[in-house]
């Protein structure tokens, strides 16, 4: 990294604090770059709690620039993020360099919610803000305000992020024991997981208004001629026959093992913003809100999963229909099932990406270029999201209501958002 670095100097770009808007997004780029792979090598953290470090790192990267936005700019966001208190504030008399100011927020908020990371991940996030911070050409004095003023922001989202109550979303649960109720599925028919993460502080106050799934699911019934019956007969019939393009589909969105749910959507970002050459600015905008999206559909769509708790379709097939070796494709997360999570989150990345890009044709997502897989390609970013949620399907652990709900819901979140930051929204609201 260091070798990398030192072959191509930054230019200082212009002496005054606020002239942000010309800077390219490079330094950004790479840290991305390593989240995902922070996210794809971490174990042993339940897949919606990696929402966090993606969230908070987008705000932290934000608000590390944010003060040196000119006034006046159109994209010039002054967020009112829900129960941040007031952050540290540039001096405005003084010259920052923001390159440097990002480069520090990201390196101490990754070492913050990465503390077990294994120690070649550990020194590849000091090694890059090295290799980043000796790359640039400003002063010594600037280099070091910089660095202190965004180590400072970091240090303050951290302290945000720590009371938003994530640390009793696993506290003890004890499932209702009725019949069409969730309980612990095979093969390691594991308790219940993150049962209380519905009740996390959402980043932006409101995001959840009117946000919750809907219509209600299918009343439970074991005759085969009722609705809920024929749901999960429809989850049967599609296993018994898949075909190869379905059974890709349902691998792609897998994520675990890999980089995540979260960790999927942030490599997706990363190569969005790739492809159409975003800058620095716009670039931390669509990290934070992008983050802030996934972030409150998780919360919205865990909160309403553990009220319905919905039973899966292996323990219907199985325990009902009577399939008693049947298997899903993929192994059923130790949530329930009503809405999808997967879907949620999807719609809620799809609409953002949307309105701070809108159609920027074909995307071809390599997320998954170093398992050796053929990357996927999408006309649209609503696309994506369909592929994602329809995935889970194929892959035996959702049933179709549940993922069109998931759409809905994960969709009506990020516009929530847009709406409570005043910004125009350009996405259809027909997941």
């Amino acid at each position: 990294m260091v070798i990398l670095f030192s072959c191509t100097k930054h230019e200082a770009g212009p002496h005054d604090s606020k002239s942000i808007a010309n800077y390219p997004n490079d330094v950004l780029d790479k840290w991305i770059t390593l989240q995902v792979r922070l996210m794809k090598n971490t174990t042993g953290t339940p897949n919606v709690a990696f929402c966090r470090p993606y969230t908070y790192s987008g705000i932290a990267a934000y608000e590390s620039i944010a003060q040196g936005i000119p006034n006046g700019d159109d994209q010039t966001l002054n967020i009112r993020w829900n129960g941040l208190p007031t952050l540290p504030q540039a001096d405005k008399w003084k010259q920052y360099f923001w390159p440097e100011s990002l480069n520090a927020a990201m390196a101490n908020i990754n070492h913050k919610f990465f503390p077990k990371a294994s120690p070649a991940d550990s020194s590849a996030i000091d090694s890059l803000e090295y290799a980043i911070q000796t790359s640039f050409s400003e002063n010594t004095q600037t280099l070091q305000r910089s660095k202190t003023f965004g180590s400072d922001i970091a240090n303050a989202i951290f302290a945000w992020a720590e009371t938003d109550g994530y640390k009793h979303a696993s506290d003890p649960y004890t499932p209702p024991a009725n019949p069409g109720l969730w309980a612990p599925t095979p093969p390691a028919f594991a308790i219940a997981s993150t049962p209380y993460w519905g009740n996390l502080r959402t980043t932006i106050a409101g995001s959840l208004d009117h946000a919750h799934a809907g219509p209600p699911p299918f009343l439970y019934s074991t005759n085969p001629s009722s609705d809920f019956f024929k749901m999960v007969q429809r989850v049967y019939d599609a296993s018994q026959s898949l075909t190869p393009e379905q059974t890709a589909m349902a691998l792609w969105w897998r994520d675990i093992p890999g980089v995540t749910s979260p960790g999927h959507w942030l490599s997706i970002l990363h190569q969005v913003l790739q492809q159409t050459n975003a800058r620095l600015e716009k670039s931390a905008l669509a990290y934070a809100l992008t983050g802030a999206a996934l972030n409150d559909a998780a919360i919205a769509v865990f909160g309403d999963k553990y009220v319905y708790s919905q039973v899966r379709p292996i323990t219907y097939i199985r325990g009902t229909m009577g399939f008693l070796t049947w298997n899903s494709l993929l192994t059923t997360p130790a949530h329930p099932e009503y809405p999808s999570a997967h879907a949620s989150i999807s719609s809620a990345a799809a609409v953002v990406f949307t309105n701070l890009f809108g159609n920027i044709g074909t995307f071809t997502d390599h997320t998954y270029d170093y398992l050796g897989w053929a990357p996927r390609s999408f006309p649209s970013f609503k696309a994506i999201a369909l592929d994602a949620g329809n995935s889970r399907v194929y892959a035996g652990i959702h049933y179709q209501p549940s993922i069109d709900s998931g759409l809905a819901q994960g969709g009506k979140v990020s516009r929530n958002i847009f709406a409570h930051l005043q910004l125009h929204d350009n996405s259809k609201s027909d997941y």
